[in-house]
């Protein structure tokens, strides 16, 4: 690797709560076993089931996880964007990928190989710790997924879908398609076309170009419960 490439992924890893708390000279030795990869939008990264290559870190872009059905039915398990890293459990155990990976847009993300994560781990138990707490945070998000999944009903989830995306400000992106939002909703695109229209005639939320303005949060919030 280059000066350059490894002063940049010493940055990126940096920003990953894994290694925030290594000193600069750690953070050039494991920088200088990770390597750079590059994908084009709709790009499959890896596959649920093939060995992981190790533990990655996106760097630009934006990464989908998801799982497939027999039956080709997809349900997007997290987004990943810059400074985010995932595949981390399968690293951790040595097992498969538990899930498929694949590019939104055109992305770089670096790899580190699992012998160079143990090795760090076990001369630096701050990252240790730092895994355990990402591992953590993670597992509540899976707890969440399934109770969206289980006990709200597509409405609910669609309406969390939307305040998650306008958190800050009183407009959702409309980047996603609504077959991407079924995707993540683990429905089918006909029931988020419907969910979508019964909230713009309830006038909560209103179309404009491509966005989603959201006109009464407090009611979309109320729906988000049911």
């Amino acid at each position: 690797m280059s000066a350059g490439g490894q002063s940049r992924a010493s940055e990126l890893l940096h920003a990953v709560p894994y290694f925030a708390r290594l000193d600069a000279d750690a953070l050039d030795a494991v920088s200088s076993s990770t390597a750079v990869r590059r994908y084009g939008a709709g790009e499959v990264i890896f596959l649920e089931g093939d060995p992981a290559a190790g533990l990655f870190i996106v760097d630009e872009g934006r990464v989908k996880l998801y799982k497939l059905s027999l039956e080709g039915r997809e349900q997007v398990v997290r987004l990943v964007g810059p400074g985010q890293f995932f595949n981390e459990v399968a690293v951790l155990d040595g097992g498969p990928n538990p899930v498929s990976a694949m590019a939104l847009r055109e992305s770089q993300v670096w790899v580190i190989d699992r012998e160079s994560l143990l090795g760090l781990l076990e001369r630096h138990p701050t990252v240790a710790v730092a895994v355990i707490e990402a591992l953590a945070a993670h597992a509540r998000h899976l707890v969440s997924l399934v109770e969206d999944l289980s006990l709200r009903t597509v409405r609910a989830r669609l309406a969390k879908l939307l305040l998650t995306q306008a958190a800050g400000g009183g407009e959702a992106p409309r980047r996603l398609t609504q077959q991407e939002m079924a995707a993540q909703l683990g429905t089918v695109r006909e029931m988020v076309g419907r969910a979508l229209r019964d909230l713009e005639e309830e006038s909560v939320i209103r179309f404009d170009r491509h966005r989603i303005v959201i006109l009464d949060r407090a009611a979309l919030e109320e729906r988000a419960m049911m």
